[in-house]
C-alpha cells in the first residue's frame, strides 16, 4: 500500500513538473534571426528601375517578383511538381499595363550569369516564362539602356 502511494505521488509530481515545463515553453517568445537589408535593389537595379519609371510612366514597374506570382500550373498537371520547379525563382522587373497584365519580364544580367549554374537557372527561368508566352528581356548590367532606348523598345512591343 505504501509503495502504491509513493508511486502515485511520484507520478503526480512528474505530471506537475512536465505541465509546468510545457507552460514555460509556451510563454517563451521566439526570437527570429532576421535583420532588415539596407536596400531591396542593388545600385545597378536602382538605376534601371528609375529609368524604367521615367521611360514608361503609363506602365506599372514591379521589382523582385517571384515567378510563382506570374505563372500558374495548367489544370490537370501536377501542381506541386511544377510549382516546386519555380518557387524560389524571381524576376528582376516586371512591366505591366495599368490593369496589371504582364507585358514583359526584364532580367538584369551581371558577370555572375556567366557561371554554369547561373546559365542553367536562367535557361530554366526562360523556359518557364516562354511556356506561358511571357516575353523576357535580358539586359547586361554593364550596358544599361537609357530612357530613350527603353521607350523605343517598348513602342515596338505595343
Amino acid at each position: 500500500m505504501k509503495l502504491l502511494i509513493l508511486i502515485t505521488a511520484i507520478a503526480i509530481i512528474g505530471l506537475w513538473a512536465l505541465n509546468k515545463t510545457k507552460k514555460n515553453k509556451e510563454n517563451e517568445i521566439e526570437i527570429f534571426p532576421f535583420y532588415a537589408k539596407k536596400s531591396v535593389l542593388t545600385k545597378v537595379e536602382q538605376i534601371l528601375y528609375f529609368r524604367l519609371i521615367k521611360a514608361l510612366p503609363e506602365k506599372i514597374i514591379l521589382a523582385q517578383v517571384q515567378l510563382s506570382q506570374l505563372l500558374g500550373v495548367k489544370s490537370g498537371e501536377n501542381f506541386y511538381k511544377w510549382h516546386n520547379r519555380i518557387n524560389r525563382m524571381s524576376c528582376d522587373f516586371v512591366v505591366c499595363n495599368q490593369d496589371t497584365s504582364i507585358i514583359a519580364v526584364i532580367e538584369l544580367d551581371d558577370a555572375t550569369h556567366q557561371r554554369e549554374d547561373r546559365k542553367a537557372a536562367d535557361a530554366k527561368k526562360d523556359k518557364a516564362l516562354n511556356s506561358a508566352n511571357i516575353r523576357i528581356i535580358r539586359w547586361q548590367a554593364k550596358e544599361l539602356p537609357n530612357e530613350e532606348t527603353i521607350k523605343s523598345y517598348f513602342k515596338k512591343a505595343d
